[in-house]
Order: C-alpha cells, then structure tokens, then sequence
C-alpha cells in the first residue's frame, strides 16, 4: 500500500474570476508539515478533441494561430465546453462541424486524460471519428481563423518527429487514436 498522501487544503479563494480565465489560489499544508500559502490553481473546463478520418485515410486537422505561444499550430479540432450544459460526445461533433464543416454518424471514445494536473483541473476528452463527410462551412468564433488541412495517415508520424505538429493533445490522441484502428 503506498504512503502517498493528499495535500490538505487550508484555505482557498478566486483570485481572477473572468469567464475566460479563472485562478484559485490555495494555502496548503504538505505531507511533510510545511506550509504554501501560494499555489495557484488554473480553474478551466474541459476540452474535446476530435480525430476524424475520412474514407481516403485522411486526417482533417485544423491550422491556426495560438496567441499564448505567438505562432500557428496544425491540431485537431478541439474546444472547450461545461460537461453541465452538453455532453462529451456533443461537444465533439458541434467543434468538428464548427471548425472544419465536416460531420460523422458517430463518435468513438478513445481515452479521457488530464490536461496539467499539477496546475489545472480540466480533462480531455478524446474522440475517433471515422468516414467523416463534408456537410457544409466552418461556423467560426469571433476569436477563430482555422484553414482546415487534410494530411494522409501515412504522414502524420513523420509531421510528429518533425515538429510540424507539436500541441501534446493532439499528438496524444493521434497514438492513442492510431493504435485503437490498427488493432481493430
């Protein structure tokens, strides 16, 4: 049996609490007896990515700007949602339709992950979405521009190794995905 223990929360309060960002800040007391007074927490809600592959063997991703590292980035359809107001499963298809205009009979659940345990609280909730089908155009946010690329299986690993695709979340759910359909 492990000797692990919880840290004891002593006193916790909001410190930001803005729709967009919100920070808890904890005063904890260690295993060891020692004191924090300052651990900061990342309040955030969880994430759906989605890994649709269309008939051609083709991963859709989405390419766009991402602000807190300055620079594009090709990913997987993803986005944010409150597992009070919409399911998983939903959130998944409504990002996939809104970002890339492609839709799916079904989902797939892969795996659920935590984002940054150590800092954060969201989860990431991981999707395989086979045959998907163009059903119209992007439904962007104010905040979203997204090309949409489609690259073969065959390529992604290389594009992995090489760094033109580098954002953990969707490298995850590229191995785990990958491996699911070539065990079926």
């Amino acid at each position: 049996m492990s000797k692990l223990q919880k840290w004891q929360i002593l006193n916790s309060k909001m410190v930001l609490n803005h729709p967009w960002c919100q920070v808890r800040q904890d005063e904890i007391k260690l295993p060891n007896g020692q004191v924090i007074d300052d651990y900061f927490v990342s309040i955030k809600p969880d994430i759906v990515l989605v890994l649709p592959i269309t008939t051609s063997r083709e991963i859709i991703f989405v390419r766009q700007y991402r602000h807190g590292a300055e620079d594009f980035f090709i990913e997987l359809p993803a986005g944010r949602f409150e597992p009070t107001k919409e399911t998983p499963e939903d959130a998944g298809m409504r990002e996939l339709q809104e970002e890339t205009g492609y839709s799916a009979e079904k989902l797939l659940k892969i795996a659920t992950l935590y984002d940054n345990p150590s800092k954060e609280t969201n989860l990431i909730h991981l999707f395989l979405a086979e045959n998907v089908f163009k059903i119209g155009e992007q439904n962007l946010d104010i905040t979203e521009e997204i090309e949409v690329i489609l690259i073969p299986i065959e390529e992604v690993l290389e594009k992995i190794i090489q760094g033109k695709i580098s954002v953990a979340g969707s490298v995850a759910a590229l191995f785990l995905g990958l491996s699911f359909i070539s065990n079926k």
